[in-house]
């Protein structure tokens, strides 16, 4: 057992010692499917928090021969009897974490020349038995091993892109990084698989990909691996469960990642942070500052900052995540800027709908944080110091009070588009930050004969709250949209909370630019 070849179980032991421990062995099953076959080479890209390291331990653990399997694994669903393990510690492990030769090191060349002789090392104890050609040439020296020994390896790298993190710049650099990459596992019989983990995809260069050996699995798209991405929903059921937390709540702060293969995805730490100390609380700022998505945010491109209030609404934006150079430099529109959010975790991405999404109160809390601490975000900053107020207003039925406060957060965002209910329902969603705090907000909830266009339900925790329905009008009146709740029976759809429902009417006069605001009690109406 070396230190990069073969480094055993210890760090899956590490990994499994911890109190939350979620069984993802099965995911060997996925990649016992490609193992030694042209999709071989497989890179799995996801935001930090999301348990890549963990899933590089158990892979490494698992097809490291010098480990006892059955031990290692021992209670996980990969040792059910109709799984065929049959390369369950068959073969020789290379794993690199990447970050860490890059903290050792002031240069990629220095990364690449320490790399090399450290594997090296490892290797010559391991087969002392070998003719080497070239004891300096690690690609020359693992030919030479396969050669004689016919034993495929398992690479591992994590932190792959750890290189385009720290010199973003520096495009020699990550040419000499990549090219190592492809020389070392591109058509190399030595290799049964090599498994890459990172936050960004692969690097392209135009239309190309220096690694286009590699099959791509990233937040866009995981395909068969959408299950390892993070918890999944029967996962946080069971963990909610346990720990007696309120699953309501967990959904609204750590749900929204969604992939058509396995449903809803939850940023593991988070989830793990909250079960353990028994609250809900915004977990992401203490391994990152918001600066991070500030930096990104307050980019100078076309419709970024519309895009952005938007979202920050609870809208969506289709974008087109084709010219993302997979990089955190080379960005050409607002769409490339959107979609390294999505790498990152700070958007959702539908992948039927081309369109992002920020997913859950935790995120929101992000761009909140990161927008209301620069000057350039003032729509934001002042619909936020204002949104309890307008709250506790449309709660006390004071309509007068409530229309100043949505015609002070229509001029805020007056540079957006304002023609339409549509671009109306924006402005007052995130008008209305504050009701997050207790409500799920729906936009066009479906009711039976139409869609309300902005429903707040309470959640359990706040039953005390009154449920809110939301009618829009343009060049109208405040009393229609009353009427037209009543007319198509909207509140059949929170027919549990009519005896705490308020209706409310808003109209935008595009003529005279004033609201108008009409709050009418359910029961009122009804008794």
């Amino acid at each position: 057992m070396g230190t990069y070849l073969n480094p055993g179980s210890e760090k899956l032991d590490i990994d499994r010692a911890g109190e939350i421990y979620i069984d993802k062995s099965e995911l060997m099953l996925t990649l016992n499917k490609i193992f030694g076959s042209p999709q071989r080479n497989v890179c799995i890209s996801r935001p930090r928090r999301f348990g890549k390291s963990m899933a590089a331990n158990m892979i490494s653990a698992y097809y490291d021969k010098t480990v006892d399997g059955n031990k290692a694994f021992a209670g996980l669903k990969i040792l059910e009897p109709q799984n065929d393990n049959t390369l369950m510690n068959s073969c020789d492990v290379i794993k690199l974490n990447m970050q860490e030769f890059l903290s050792r090191t002031d240069s990629i060349e220095g990364l690449l020349t320490r790399l090399k002789k450290i594997v090296l090392r490892d290797l010559f104890r391991e087969f002392p038995d070998v003719d080497y050609f070239d004891r300096e040439d690690l690609i020359e020296c693992l030919n030479d091993i396969y050669s004689i020994h016919k034993q495929k390896f398992v690479i591992i790298i994590d932190e792959w892109d750890c290189i385009f993190r720290e010199y973003p710049n520096d495009s020699d650099a990550q040419t000499k990084y990549l090219d190592f990459l492809r020389d070392f596992l591109k058509d190399k019989d030595y290799v049964g698989l090599a498994y890459m983990t990172g936050i960004l995809p692969i690097k392209k260069y135009g239309t190309h990909s220096a690694l286009n050996m590699f099959y791509e699995y990233s937040m866009e798209d995981p395909e068969s691996f959408s299950s390892f991405v993070g918890f999944t929903e029967e996962e946080v059921i069971n963990l909610c469960a346990k720990y007696s937390m309120d699953l309501e709540e967990c959904k609204a702060w750590y749900n929204g990642y969604y992939f058509h293969e396995c449903g809803a995805v939850y940023n593991p730490n988070s989830i793990v942070r909250s079960m353990l100390s028994g609250k809900f609380s915004d977990y992401w700022n203490q391994t990152e500052t918001y600066e991070a998505l500030r930096v990104y945010i307050d980019m100078n491109f076309d419709g970024l900052k519309d895009s952005i209030l938007k979202l920050m609404a609870g809208g969506r934006q289709k974008i087109n995540t084709g010219t993302f150079q997979n990089d955190m430099t080379s960005f050409v529109t607002a769409d490339d800027v959107m979609t390294l959010l999505v790498h990152l975790g700070y958007l959702g991405y539908d992948f039927e709908t081309k369109e992002v999404f920020i997913p859950n109160k935790e995120i929101m809390q992000e761009f909140v944080t990161a927008t209301t601490a620069k000057d350039s975000w003032d729509e934001v900053v002042n619909s936020v110091k204002k949104s309890d107020e307008l709250l506790n207003a449309t709660w006390n039925q004071e309509e007068t009070m409530v229309a100043s406060y949505i015609e002070d957060a229509h001029l805020e965002t007056s540079h957006l588009q304002y023609n339409d209910e549509n671009a109306l329902s924006y402005t007052i969603s995130l008008a209305y930050y504050a009701a997050r705090n207790y409500y799920t907000v729906v936009r066009e909830l479906p009711t039976g004969k139409g869609f309300a266009d902005l429903a707040f339900i309470p959640r359990k925790k706040y039953m005390d709250k009154p449920a809110m329905l939301i009618e829009l009008k343009w060049n109208q009146d405040a009393s229609s949209a009353i009427n037209q709740i009543l007319d198509k029976n909207y509140p059949e759809s929170l027919k549990d909370y009519r005896g705490n429902l308020l209706l409310v009417g808003i109209n935008y006069d595009k003529k005279t630019r004033k609201h108008e605001c009409e709050i009418t009690k359910y029961s009122d109406v009804k008794s």
